[in-house]
């Protein structure tokens, strides 16, 4: 197995791990090596192409992804004395089956694509996919407001790898610009946990709000 695939599979089988974690650090500590796992799939892409520019985009990642977002929702949960899930939406045995077959339907939408380019590379596309779909499946079942943000950025962790996968790497003002978007959602949760307090993290406490 590549470098490039091996990071790749990490990419989704921790996206995986965190539908089974309930531990709202758990999922941070998962999205930093999520974050970093990405980075290595665009460092490996880079020597193959001998691209500085990849070179770039990886290191990037890494400092936003798998260093500065982890670090700022750290913070926020330091201040938080419950860092673990209130009773989830769906429990964690039919997450990890949703999981499952989310994978599974990444594999079959992105088939007809990879038999258009049967390459290594695009090869790993399904992992991009699927990554992002259970991303968005961390966001709808997770009533805390810094579970749903790792959820958000594992779509766009999937995002970033389908799109390294099927170009060799994109231009680092494009990965900058997704990347001051996750940190805009981190300055956003801190605000709202500066304005209405640590309940705010649970987002299943304010309902209250449209009263």
């Amino acid at each position: 197995m590549s470098v490039s695939a091996f990071g790749a599979a990490l990419v989704v089988a921790l996206a995986l791990v965190a539908l089974w974690r309930r531990e709202v650090s758990a999922l941070v500590t998962i999205l930093s090596l999520q974050g970093l796992a990405l980075g290595v799939v665009a460092w490996s892409l880079a020597l193959t192409k001998r691209d500085l520019t990849l070179v770039e985009a990886g290191s990037l990642v890494v400092l936003v992804k798998a260093i500065l977002v982890p670090f700022a929702l750290s913070r926020v949960l330091r201040r938080v004395a419950r860092e673990r899930e209130g009773a989830p939406v769906i429990n964690v045995p039919s997450s990890l089956v949703v999981g499952a077959l989310l994978v599974a339907a990444a594999v079959v939408v992105t088939r007809g694509m990879v038999h258009l380019d049967p390459s290594p590379l695009v090869a790993l596309a399904p992992y991009g996919v699927a990554t992002s779909l259970i991303g968005y499946f961390v966001v709808v079942t997770r009533r805390r407001a810094v579970s749903q943000i790792v959820g958000l950025v594992m779509v766009d962790n999937g995002i970033a790898l389908t799109t390294f996968v099927l170009t060799a790497g994109v231009p680092m003002v494009l990965e900058l610009g997704g990347a001051l978007d996750v940190l805009l959602v981190v300055v956003v949760l801190q605000g709202v946990r500066s304005a209405l307090g640590p309940a705010a993290l649970d987002l299943s406490q304010l309902r209250e709000l449209h009263e």
